[in-house]
């Protein structure tokens, strides 16, 4: 049996400690996703089918709208999902649960339902923003500090990101000129903003893989980790169960952003002073104000790994 990881946004959000996240991404059972879309069909449904075809369709799919139903759409959402993306997502739920048996009826009702759903993001952008607007400023921060950066894992595994521009470096030979590309100092800052977010996400995810991994392995589970799943023995789920989420608590009680140091700062903190006073005008910005959510509510989630 697997148990499915955080995405994204969910770890973005937790280590600036949002409330008012938790409900939208998963973490919290009130499922605040489905209200609106569910409103919207609501009052389709009231209309005229003579007037609105869309009328029997927000009859049928009323009773489908649940958290499952929307919520990929919804995450999905942040990074520029597109109405067909959407639709495919929707239609791929609907198809599951056997609802609609025509295939043509199926591909229209998963066209309204995507265009409903993204009605809603769309024309509440604004509060949808808010909602993640932790996710947004770290996003954010994390991009307008990206030179070439290093961060250490929660581990202790030390990582950089690799990204400099390539140059071109010619060899001449009686037969012909082989023209190499060789990578230079100079740093393709373009690249380091756009890679590191996901990078640093990445690196958090597995370092929550590892610490559970470990943790299972001394209490005598067997554990295997398939991308963004955790598996272990059927027997065993609901104790892995309890080890991931304990896991999940230690490793972002730790400073996750503060640890996030520039190369050109280094990590030695006796090399710092030097580098400021080499370069007293840079500033780095801020970090975003971390919020109030309790991590220990991640214990009793129901629906935190699912």
């Amino acid at each position: 049996m697997s148990i499915t990881q955080t995405n994204g946004t969910e770890t973005i959000v937790i280590v600036q400690s949002k409330n008012n996240v938790q409900s939208s991404v998963g973490w919290n059972p009130f499922v605040v996703m489905t209200i609106p879309v569910h409103e919207i069909m609501q009052r389709d449904a009231q209309e005229d089918p003579a007037k609105n075809p869309d009328a029997l369709r927000a009859k049928l799919l009323a009773a489908q709208v649940d958290r499952k139903l929307v919520k990929q759409t919804v995450m999905t959402s942040v990074y520029g999902v597109t109405f067909v993306g959407a639709r495919e997502q929707i239609k791929k739920r609907l198809k599951e649960r056997g609802v609609i048996a025509d295939d043509n009826e199926l591909y229209i009702c998963s066209c309204y339902a995507a265009k409903s759903l993204l009605s809603f993001v769309q024309t509440t952008l604004t509060a949808l923003g808010e909602i993640f607007e932790a996710a947004h400023r770290i996003m954010s921060w994390l991009g307008d500090c990206a030179k070439v950066l290093r961060w250490t894992t929660p581990l202790g595994l030390p990582v950089v990101q690799p990204y400099r521009a390539l140059g071109q470096y010619c060899v001449k030979t009686s037969l012909q000129i082989l023209t190499l590309k060789v990578e230079t100092d100079k740093v393709m800052a373009k690249r380091q903003k756009t890679a590191f977010p996901p990078n640093f996400v990445h690196s958090l995810d597995g370092s929550h893989m590892m610490m559970t991994a470990v943790a299972c392995r001394r209490a005598g589970l067997n554990f295997a980790g398939v991308h963004d799943s955790y598996w272990t023995h059927a027997c065993n789920v609901d104790q892995m169960n309890v080890i991931l989420r304990e896991k999940f608590v230690e490793l972002y009680q730790k400073p996750i952003l503060e640890n996030v140091i520039p190369i050109s700062i280094c990590l030695y903190t006796n090399l710092l002073e030097s580098f400021q006073q080499s370069f007293p005008t840079l500033n780095f910005p801020p970090l975003p104000e971390r919020g109030d959510f309790n991590l220990r509510d991640v214990l009793d989630s129901t629906f935190f790994f699912n």
